[in-house]
């Protein structure tokens, strides 16, 4: 049974087609990868599944159970961190979580609402108002409330967005911890190397469409060619900028139908003597799997 199973999901606000026939199961277990440009449909899919927005045709599941007919255990196995901040500033952080548990109907929860606080470094906050914190705590906080009830299927929509790096690595810990005891996990993110380091299996969507749907192994080795990084003192040749490389700081990045294409970038440079600052031949990262599919998907 698929933790969660989406079958031909549609759904459009006007105009607007935000989800057109969408088509995914995640298994249990699984660290899911969902990718795609703003726009693209995954707010939308996730708000379906949480049963936040009722979809126009189509059906989906939670853990065998139908987010419509079937809604209170559809979302009692089901967690989701939203990308907005979300808080009440009346209560404190524990109460916060009493409450987030009593809606699950846990009354006696706070051997694992004080896991949840140390493992999330929330511990010194647990008395303090939620008003009070910073905005990396209350997406900590955010985190927890998702966790409270021990979902078996966790969905992180945007978790990092905006966040420092200790809170960034101290949630990964976490929810690899999570996933190794069982849950699944889904996770939507713009930071692609989170992507890539996290998720066994991913699929991108554009305009509301699956474009790819694959392990992440699969997607680096299918879908991407070695690149070459160059950095010269100068301006490059008119020919080797025609090969449209993607340029930060002054840096060049080249994508190579094969090897032999080092050659005829490399050449006109020197015959313009110019010097080279920066050499290296790079394997493909997800990013760059990303841009290629985006780039050849259909709009």
């Amino acid at each position: 049974m698929p933790a969660i199973e989406v079958r031909q999901l549609s759904k459009r606000y006007g105009a607007l087609v935000a989800l057109d026939g969408v088509d995914l199961s995640v298994e249990g277990g699984e660290f899911f990868g969902l990718l795609g440009p703003n726009g693209a449909g995954k707010t939308t899919l996730i708000s379906v599944i949480a049963g936040l927005t009722r979809a126009d045709a189509g059906r989906v599941c939670v853990m065998g159970h139908d987010v419509v007919s079937d809604y209170r255990l559809a979302r009692s196995n089901l967690g989701v961190v939203p990308q907005e901040l979300v808080f009440d500033p009346f209560f404190t952080v524990r109460e916060t979580l009493r409450f987030q548990s009593g809606y699950f109907g846990l009354h006696r929860n706070d051997a694992w609402i004080d896991e949840i606080l140390a493992n999330l470094g929330l511990e010194d906050k647990a008395n303090a108002n939620m008003r009070s914190l910073s905005g990396g705590m209350k997406r900590r906080v955010l985190v927890a409330q998702a966790l409270v009830h021990r979902p078996p299927v966790i969905v992180l929509d945007e978790p990092t967005a905006g966040v420092d790096v200790e809170l960034r690595q101290t949630l990964w810990k976490f929810v690899a911890r999570l996933n190794r005891d069982g849950h699944t996990i889904v996770l939507t993110t713009h930071y692609l190397e989170e992507a890539e380091a996290l998720c066994g299996r991913i699929a991108m969507l554009k305009a509301g469409r699956v474009v790819a749907l694959a392990p992440t192994a699969d997607l680096l080795k299918h879908h991407a060619s070695a690149y070459l990084r160059l950095k010269v003192a100068g301006a490059l040749p008119a020919e080797v900028l025609a090969l449209s490389p993607r340029e930060s700081a002054g840096t060049y990045r080249f994508r190579l139908a094969g090897f032999d294409q080092v050659e005829s970038i490399l050449a006109p440079v020197r015959t313009r003597g110019l010097h080279i600052e920066d050499l290296a031949i790079e394997s493909p990262d997800l990013e760059d799997v990303f841009v290629q599919i985006m780039e050849g998907a259909a709009a």
